[in-house]
């Protein structure tokens, strides 16, 4: 069977010279079908596994897989908690599933499509395989933005991304910037009022004279109201609904940053931070599964422990020092209690562990953790406009990334000259 699979794709096969762009379309998806059918042969120390780059960021997307469902779900149930409809858990629960769904995927797609296309064309132009890094950037960017977050600007933002920080480098493996939050970035400075704020993290919502209403439902959901209406659901209906009272979408993070940890409580219980059921980005939801997620990408050997543990420590040290210090309203919140706010884990394991942008030595990428995990909290606590900090100590930290190691690189030079001049000495 794979023997007759493998004639058909070489019998398909379109000629690399008459049709460049064709054929690098045809071998990024031979190479995603099947495991590379050249291998070393004979004797010796090479390694012969059926693992590559494809299959690796495939199991990245695989430990996101908690985080792209329980991220859909909550952008419909916080959706409706701001109408006062469906206010428990799993209360019309195929409505905010449905219109999760209705506000994920196309950000998904539009992600995928321009960065997949991006690079598509950069492969054919180059004469080369397609570069498969873009897998885990399409998969991450909409997670870490709000979920209505205009198309086009997302489109521009990816652009940007892979073009100017990535392909201008040399494509994958060789850009000295974390893609996904380069896309993150450019929308934060360019289209701030997108991205920041209280208004921007509940999707589906308007305001009109003053006054947050759902905006009129469109064509989708009432798709959806048809198929409902065959099983005597509920159904979105035209939408219009204002929102109950009192109602402002702030997150937890941005009330810390006016009350501290008290003015967070009464809002949002630690249940509720826990497990994702919060106004933010898609991403920042159940940190079981994001748990799960980064110790599954430990076990494959794709993420570094060094890394999330001294991240964690940087955190947790910090978190210490201000609340010793509690000059401001958030340097009042408990240190442990950073790790269930905000984006925190979901930075920690999928962002700072990328192998590309991080610190490449053992001693290199435990100084890297560290100090991602100082400057986001420092982030966190003194920048009151943008009361998120792993966006930017990442991006930071990246770029001294390369320092880090030649300065943990020339330290066992130097130790290893002095060993050798006493041992010749002697």
């Amino acid at each position: 069977m794979k023997d007759q699979l493998l004639k058909f794709f070489k019998k398909i096969e379109p000629d690399k010279k008459k049709s460049p762009f064709l054929h690098t379309l045809y071998d990024g998806f031979f190479t995603f079908a099947l495991v590379p059918d050249s291998v070393t042969k004979g004797k010796g120390v090479h390694v012969r596994d059926g693992m590559d780059l494809k299959r690796t960021m495939t199991m990245v997307v695989v430990a996101m897989l908690g985080s792209f469902v329980i991220g859909t779900y909550n952008i419909g149930h916080q959706h409706f908690l701001a109408l006062g409809q469906y206010t428990g858990l799993m209360d019309g629960w195929y409505l905010k599933l449905a219109h999760g769904v209705i506000k994920f995927l196309p950000l998904y797609v539009v992600a995928m499509v321009v960065g997949l296309g991006i690079e598509f064309w950069y492969a054919s132009k180059k004469g080369h395989g397609i570069e498969e890094g873009f897998l885990v950037s399409g998969a991450l960017i909409p997670l870490i933005m709000p979920p209505d977050i205009p198309l086009w600007i997302l489109a521009f933002s990816v652009i940007f991304a892979v073009i100017i920080g990535k392909e201008a480098f040399g494509g994958t493996g060789m850009n000295i910037l974390n893609v996904a939050l380069l896309s993150r970035a450019f929308i934060f400075f360019a289209y701030p009022t997108f991205i920041s704020g209280d208004e921007v993290w509940v999707s589906g919502l308007e305001k009109i004279d003053g006054v947050y209403q759902s905006v009129q439902y469109g064509w989708a959901h009432h798709m959806f109201d048809a198929i409902f209406g065959w099983f005597g659901g509920d159904k979105f209906g035209a939408g219009g609904m204002a929102v109950v009272d009192g109602f402002s979408g702030a997150t937890p993070l941005s009330l810390a940053a006016k009350g501290g940890w008290e003015a967070v409580t009464q809002v949002y219980s630690t249940s509720d931070m826990l497990w994702g059921l919060i106004p933010g980005s898609i991403g920042e939801t159940a940190k079981p599964f994001i748990i799960l997620g980064g110790l599954f990408l430990i076990g494959v050997g794709i993420a570094s422990w060094r890394i999330m543990l001294s991240m964690a420590l940087g955190v947790a040290f910090t978190g210490i020092l201000f609340n010793m210090w509690g000059a401001t309203p958030s340097m009042g919140v408990p240190w442990y209690d950073h790790f269930i706010m905000g984006g925190l884990l979901f930075a920690m394991a999928y962002m700072a562990t990328d192998p590309v942008t991080g610190a490449s030595t053992p001693v290199g990428k435990l100084w890297y953790g560290f100090l991602i995990g100082f400057f986001g909290i420092v982030i966190r606590v003194f920048n009151p406009a943008y009361p998120e900090g792993w966006m930017l100590a990442i991006l930071l930290m990246n770029v001294f990334a390369p320092l880090i190691d030649h300065f943990v690189v020339q330290s066992n030079i130097n130790r290893r000259t002095k060993r050798a001049s006493k041992a010749t000495a002697a």
